[in-house]
Order: structure tokens, then C-alpha cells, then sequence
């Protein structure tokens, strides 16, 4: 018997900048191609930012998922942004959006989680609506990732895009559709596999610092894939055991759009054929916590997301963090 959900998502919306960046691009400056970049991570284009800041780009995500969900910025109880590129160190970015939204109602914050925020994002959200603290939460993973790649680094530069992804939740109704089940969980020992080596307050932002680039992401991508693999399996087992339902119910997985081969990888431990996968890391590139929701929107643009609909969706990032989580559309 599947779980009974306590919150549901009542509004999507996402937004890119205008810029796109085919692959053909990095050609003109780094020793790659776009048949060398397709080949080993399925990516065949890129959103990135140039005028557009974070902000921008999360109140346009977050106005389509108001008026989806059929609230006003007044109903909002709380403002969770999951991001590693904010605008600004300080305040949170998810301050700035509260601001611009005119929600005097919201509490707002920023969650640093990296490819999985959006998903943690949405369990902390669930968790203020489980325990009464709030009705009306928006929930977002939005990255500026631009902003920290180093766009001289082969490894890095051709991976990462721009783009935010919004949600409201709010509390569930008796239909059963809405989230059935959440799972979380890091390993900071793995933390220097992936990292910014500079630029916080153990080694502030110097003429050293710019000088070797280590205010910019930096990613041992053999050692990344092998543990993104293992934990993504199983976030998918332990997802599914929670919510209380098999892999061959799901409609549709909807994986961190990092790299095809982690996808495949993905779907393959859990059972989950490639014909019931959503995969739009050509379109986009690798954009970190707004991955999923992106994903998410063009899976119910194409129609292979429904009403009633079961997900499964699942993530891995830097921290490492991951998550998982499975929803009844």
C-alpha cells in the first residue's frame, strides 16, 4: 500500500536565459569538440546567463508557478531557494526574491545543498506544512553556474547551464496525489571530489585567489560518476521502499540531468527502462538544483506527465548530497 501524501505540488514553472550555447562554441577556444562533449556526456547545448541575475531568473519561475497553483505572493508562508551560485553572499538570494515578489508574509532563505537543493528545498517545505508552521511554501533550485566555471577548464567548462526551476506546495487532498515520500542524505568526506576550492571565509577572495582560478568548481569526474552511480541507486531503492511502491509502477523517472551515462546507469539498477525516463540533458546541460524542475516542466509539455502520474525522481551533487523522492502528479 503507497504512503498517504501530506503535501502536494500545486505549481511548476522554470526559466533559462536567453543565451544559448551549443557545443560548437567551446570549439572556438578549448581543445574539444562537440562530437568529443556528445559523446561523453550527452549534452549538446547550454542556457547561459549573461545580463540575467539569480533573482531574475527565479521570479520568472516563480510568477508561472503562483499562477499555476493560483496563489498570490501574499499567500506565501516561506521563500526555500536550494543554490550554490547566489547573487550575493549575503543577503540569501531567496531574500532578494522575496522582495521582488512582495511577500511580507514569507519567511525566506537559501539552502546550499548543490544538485539536490530543489529536493531538499521541498522537504524542508513539506516538513513546515506537516508541522503547521505553514500552508503555502515555494520551493525552488535555480543556479548561475556560469558565474563559477571555469570556462578555460576542458573538464568543467562544457558541462554546466543556467536556469531555475519553482514549486508551490501546499497541503495535499484526499486524492492521494502529492509527495509519498522523501529521502536525503551526504557523505562530506567525499567533499573534495567536488568543490570550490576558494572564496568563502577560510580562504576569502584575493589577488591569489583569481590568479589560480580557485574561486571556480573544481570536479574529479572519474571518482564523481562512480559515487553519483552508487548513491543514485540507492536513493531510487530506498524512495520507492518508502513510499511503498515497486519500480514497475513508476510512469516516469526523472533523473539529475548531469551526464547520460549516470542516467542510463541510474535506470538500469532500478528496473526502469530508457523508454520511461525523462532525459533533457542535451537541451540543458547539467544546471545543478535546477535540474529536476526543469525537467519536470517539458515532461508535462511533451504529455508524459499526467494528473495521477507516479514519479521518481532522484539526485546527486556536491557535499556529495543526494536525494530522492517519489510523487504522485
Amino acid at each position: 500500500m503507497s504512503a498517504t501524501p501530506i503535501a502536494r505540488i500545486a505549481g511548476l514553472g522554470t526559466a533559462v536565459p536567453a543565451r544559448l550555447v551549443p557545443n560548437t562554441e567551446f570549439e572556438k577556444y578549448l581543445e574539444t569538440s562537440d562530437q568529443w562533449i556528445v559523446e561523453r556526456t550527452g549534452i549538446r547545448q547550454r542556457y547561459i546567463a549573461g545580463a540575467e541575475t539569480l533573482t531574475d531568473l527565479c521570479e520568472t519561475a516563480s510568477r508561472t508557478a503562483m499562477t499555476g497553483a493560483g496563489v498570490t505572493a501574499a499567500d506565501l508562508d516561506a521563500i526555500i531557494l536550494g543554490t550554490i551560485s547566489p547573487d550575493r553572499r549575503l543577503p540569501a538570494t531567496a531574500c532578494d526574491l522575496q522582495a521582488r515578489l512582495v511577500a511580507p508574509n514569507a519567511a525566506a532563505f537559501d539552502i546550499a545543498a548543490a544538485c539536490p537543493g530543489w529536493i531538499f528545498a521541498l522537504a524542508v517545505g513539506e516538513g513546515m506544512i506537516a508541522s503547521g508552521r505553514a500552508k503555502t511554501v515555494l520551493c525552488l533550485g535555480a543556479e548561475k553556474l556560469s558565474s563559477v566555471t571555469d570556462m578555460t577548464d576542458r573538464s568543467t567548462a562544457v558541462l554546466f547551464g543556467d536556469g531555475a526551476g519553482a514549486s508551490v506546495i501546499t497541503r495535499a487532498g484526499s486524492d492521494g496525489r502529492g509527495i509519498l515520500s522523501i529521502i536525503l542524505g551526504s557523505d562530506g568526506n567525499l567533499a573534495d571530489l567536488l568543490y570550490i576550492p576558494a572564496g568563502g571565509s577560510t580562504e576569502p577572495v584575493s589577488e591569489k585567489v583569481v590568479r589560480e582560478r580557485t574561486h571556480y568548481i573544481r570536479m574529479a569526474g572519474r571518482e564523481v560518476f562512480k559515487a553519483a552511480v552508487l548513491a543514485m541507486a540507492k536513493a531510487c531503492d530506498d524512495a520507492l521502499a518508502k513510499a511503498g511502491v515497486r519500480a514497475e509502477d513508476i510512469d516516469l523517472l526523472v533523473p539529475h540531468q548531469a551526464n547520460l551515462r549516470i542516467i542510463e546507469s541510474t535506470a538500469k539498477h532500478s528496473g526502469i527502462p530508457m523508454s520511461k525516463v525523462m532525459v533533457n540533458v542535451d537541451r540543458y546541460g547539467n544546471t545543478s538544483a535546477a535540474s529536476i524542475p526543469l525537467a519536470l516542466a517539458q515532461g508535462i509539455e511533451e504529455g508524459r506527465i499526467r494528473p495521477g502520474s507516479l514519479l521518481l525522481m532522484v539526485t546527486f551533487g556536491a557535499g556529495f548530497t543526494w536525494g530522492s523522492a517519489v510523487i504522485r502528479w
